[in-house]
């Protein structure tokens, strides 16, 4: 592997969309006492199932510490190749690296990592080993690497069209825990430069409750060239409603990098989802205080899913919302007529932060790992 001195958009290397086709995928096996209840048994069988349907049509890759290796094996289907690999937890989606091509190669764009905010904001301290987790994927996918550690960003901050556009949101981008030193204009500076895109569209919020500060892969994701999957409250009255449409004001107003519009497809949320207390009393506390709390919603949504090469896999949450999962695969079934949409029972995701799209992150097909290492 070999560090780079440039940019993937001076050396003509583009981010490819989630919905192209796909080497493969990359997990993180669940551990961290104060982030997965109970010794994250339950999480673990739901990451099991997601690697199982995505492994069906793309070469998933499991990370697990020295000592849940063992484990990891036992619970992963033959076909997921399981990697030793120290983490700090187990969100691949943001401390993956990102993949760039020109369509023979494949190169890792290595962002830093500060636990979404570091000392000003973020979820746990230290954060060294997850810092470190996007070379070391270079390196095992024998991918050349651009260094852009002094720029912290996150996978799910992002969502790409493959065609040059980028989606964010102000919310988190801006945030003082990230790039506090740089303006709005020299963030989307080295966006383009780093990923090779043309244009950033900016939503100015993510959902609220969302602890990441308003990741973009919780609201809003393209799911073709020109059109995204949009987060949706029907509740005229309340404030998550105020967000979603103000996401459409700005899509409504936005354009492609070739002027084209965008096509929305509203996506309605699930009920509110909360933990019980038991599950809370099931996880240790960090810096001497709980984690969770049953008082407070956790930030649940349908967009955030994976589309693999011959499926979408997205979260069902079960219970009030066994309705609302049906309606939203419905729909996404129709938005993705050529790929199968199936459904992974996610509370187990969703209590540790995140969901099916936070902890699995693509690796274009392309470049050295598409030609080197057999498919299944």
């Amino acid at each position: 592997m070999r560090i780079i001195n440039s940019t993937a958009s001076a050396d003509g290397f583009r981010l490819p969309a989630e919905f192209e086709r796909q080497y493969g995928c990359i997990m993180i096996f669940p551990e961290r006492a104060d982030s997965w209840q109970y010794g994250a048994v339950k999480a673990r069988k739901a990451f099991a199932r997601v690697a199982s349907l995505i492994s069906q049509s793309e070469f998933v890759t499991v990370l697990a510490s020295a000592a849940q290796y063992k484990n990891a094996r036992r619970l992963m289907p033959p076909e997921v190749r399981v990697v030793e690999m120290s983490t700090d937890d187990a969100w691949a989606r943001d401390v993956s690296a990102e993949f760039v091509t020109d369509g023979k190669e494949l190169r890792g764009v290595s962002f830093g990592f500060n636990a979404w905010g570091g000392l000003h904001n973020g979820l746990y301290f230290p954060w060294d080993k997850d810092d470190a987790v996007s070379e070391k994927l270079c390196d095992l996918y024998g991918a050349d690497m651009y260094d852009c550690g002094d720029f912290i960003l996150e996978g799910g901050s992002i969502s790409c069209n493959g065609k040059g556009v980028l989606l964010t949101t102000e919310e988190c981008l801006l945030s003082k825990g990230r790039n506090p030193t740089l303006t709005k204009e020299q963030i989307e500076r080295r966006l383009c430069g780093a990923l090779g895109v043309e244009k950033i569209i900016w939503l100015k919020h993510g959902l609220i409750g969302d602890e990441t500060d308003g990741h973009v892969d919780n609201i809003c994701v393209f799911c073709a060239e020109d059109e995204v999957l949009l987060s949706w409250d029907e509740d005229e009255n309340s404030a998550q409603h105020a967000v979603c449409l103000e996401c459409l004001e700005i899509l409504k107003n936005s354009s492609l990098a070739d002027g084209r519009p965008i096509k929305v497809h509203k996506l309605p949320m699930p009920k509110p989802v909360y933990m019980t207390q038991e599950e809370c009393d099931g996880l240790d506390f960090f810096d001497g205080k709980p984690t969770r709390t049953a008082d407070i919603p956790l930030s649940a949504s349908y967009v955030n899913l994976y589309i693999a090469n011959d499926c979408v896999v997205m979260p069902f949450f079960g219970g009030e919302n066994a309705e609302a999962d049906k309606k939203a695969q419905k729909l996404l079934q129709e938005i993705f007529p050529t790929r199968r949409v199936e459904g992974v029972y996610a509370r187990d995701i969703l209590i540790g932060g995140g969901n099916i799209h936070c902890i699995t992150h693509q690796i274009p097909e392309y470049g050295p790992a598409a030609r080197n290492e057999s498919r299944r």
